[in-house]
């Protein structure tokens, strides 16, 4: 049987691992196209081949997702080999070690960089296309960070704010603009990729598997659906965000939520 999105091209940022090789492979399966952008170009180019190998279409680009003419080129290049692009996955992200006291305006504006701008530079390549042909699907990486505040993430929780706020506000444009361009923003707790080793998950939720967001994220791009918050308590935040705030922040320190950066160590490797 014919798979559902065959041909159609998806560019997956922050591709050569992690959840977005998992989100690759996942797109790959649905009969995509799939273009592989991230900072290491030879990660890129393998988990191309890996996909290959497994007789999908995959292509990998080594280049910096926040540099808006690198990010131009590599559309550029991207479209010429596989056609007009259909879904952006804004993968891309970083994590920054420590409270922030610890860290510098270096870590500031590179956290910034890569977990929100490399995602307005890429949504502003790839959406004109979109929206001449009203066709299209943009995808957003944020977090269960973007939803509530945890300490020992400040900057990454105040990126993944700015990810969601902007996804929901540009939704919100391209749909009073009838403009056939579909959006989902992706709230997960913690990944078990080695981005976080060392955290611990809080009470009741447990490490994610990239395979189960990329399957998530997918089925949720099958039916337009906004938002994937997992695990399932993930999608009671906004509930618990209307009761009083000492009454959240008890709950919180409870589940373990305020610990959890505690034994934080920093990406393997």
């Amino acid at each position: 049987m014919k798979a559902p999105w065959t041909g159609r091209v998806a560019v997956v940022t922050g591709g050569a691992g992690g959840l977005g090789r998992a989100t690759a492979r996942a797109l790959a399966r649905q009969g995509c196209r799939v273009a592989l952008w991230d900072l290491d170009g030879a990660a890129a180019q393998a988990a191309a081949e890996a996909l290959k190998a497994e007789g999908f279409s995959a292509r990998g680009w080594g280049l910096d997702a926040c540099d808006a003419g690198a990010v131009r080129a590599a559309l550029a290049e991207t479209e010429a080999a596989f056609g007009p692009v259909w879904l952006l996955d804004n993968n891309a992200g970083i994590v920054a070690k420590g409270d922030f006291l610890d860290q510098d305006e270096a870590a500031w504006d590179r956290t910034m960089a890569v977990n929100l701008r490399s995602h307005l530079v890429c949504t502003k390549a790839v959406l004109p296309g979109m929206v001449r042909r009203k066709s299209g699907h943009l995808v957003f990486i944020a977090s269960a960070a973007g939803l509530l505040g945890v300490p020992g993430m400040a900057l990454y929780s105040a990126s993944k704010h700015a990810v969601v706020g902007f996804a929901d506000s540009l939704r919100l444009e391209l749909s009073r603009a009838k403009a056939g361009v579909g959006v989902t923003i992706v709230c997960p707790s913690f990944i078990n990729t080695g981005m976080f080793d060392g955290a611990s998950p809080p009470l009741l939720a447990g490490w994610l598997t990239p395979e189960t967001v990329a399957e998530r994220t997918v089925s949720a791009v099958r039916s337009n659906k906004v938002w994937v918050t997992e695990p399932w308590i993930v999608k009671t935040t906004p509930l618990v965000k209307t009761l009083p705030q000492p009454l959240v922040d008890r709950l919180a320190s409870w589940l373990g939520i305020h610990d959890a950066m505690t034994g934080f160590k920093g990406r393997r490797g």
